[in-house]
């Protein structure tokens, strides 16, 4: 065994199905996608990028497999606009954690853009927290765009509350937009109940790709070590595109994970 030996458990470790989203677009096609992911050794699982399948559908099919749905992320204009409609579907899976995707239509130029999206996101997450749920921001690179005078992810977090907003740090985003993925992970200590677990690689022509666990440059000894520090539960393996079978990516990474990260 190599590197450090972690706290973290190998049951706190899940797939995002976003990985797998060509093959989980029917009811029999995640059936068997989700029985390959439990295979794996995967105990838990982040629901996004599937097909339109009825809700009660994608949670017998997971519990059917033994596989607890410990996120998800919601289309972000219903994140803002109707999150009602986000903890009705959480209540249905069965699931307490979710994200905000992606800034859709969100000028990070435009003051009242940024304000407004801050706004909402914070109205929204009250209504998640009553329901006893919480919202988290899944970054990318582009909230690394400078308003007044720091990455607008700043803005984000400083102007809502740690109560109503929490992180879904992405490691490879925050890496490619030019932060420090432990910096970022100490500064949202307390605040980070889920990270995603992407590593950051290139290509022969060097050009920067998502690659698994292990594979890449990002010092993921430390960056889980921060994250346990400040309490996170839920460690999510993403991977945008893969060199071939996703599934084959997935487990490539978990047996880094497994071999070098947890207890």
């Amino acid at each position: 065994m190599t590197g450090l030996v972690h706290p973290m458990k190998i049951s706190q470790v899940a797939a995002q199905f976003y990985t797998l989203r060509d093959y989980c677009q029917t009811s029999d096609s995640l059936a068997k996608t989700a029985k390959r992911v439990r295979e794996i050794g995967y105990e838990a699982v982040q629901i996004s990028g599937i097909g339109p399948i009825p809700d009660d559908e994608v949670l017998t099919i997971m519990q059917g497999e033994g596989l607890e749905i410990c996120a998800t992320h919601e289309p972000s204009h219903e994140v803002l606009d109707e999150p009602h409609k986000v903890v009705e579907r959480l209540q249905r899976l069965d699931c307490k954690l979710t994200a905000y995707p992606y800034p859709a239509d969100i000028d990070f130029t435009n003051r009242e853009h940024v304000e407004t999206l801050v706004r909402k996101l914070d109205s929204s997450g009250a209504v998640l927290r009553e329901a006893g749920m919480q919202l988290g921001y899944h970054n990318h690179g582009i909230e690394f765009i400078q308003f007044e005078g720091a990455p607008v992810l700043e803005y984000i977090y400083a102007n809502t509350s740690p109560e109503n907003l929490v992180g879904e740090i992405d490691t490879y985003w925050i890496h490619y937009g030019g932060g420090d993925v432990v910096e970022w992970v100490k500064k949202l200590r307390g605040r980070q109940p889920f990270i995603h677990l992407k590593d950051y690689g290139f290509t022969r022509e060097n050009a920067p790709t998502w690659c698994e666990i292990g594979a890449g440059t990002l010092p993921f000894d430390r960056i889980i070590s921060e994250a346990e520090a400040g309490g996170c539960e839920w460690f999510i393996v993403e991977q945008d595109t893969c060199p071939g079978d996703p599934i084959d990516s997935l487990r490539q990474s978990f047996d880094h994970i497994k071999a070098n990260l947890v207890s």
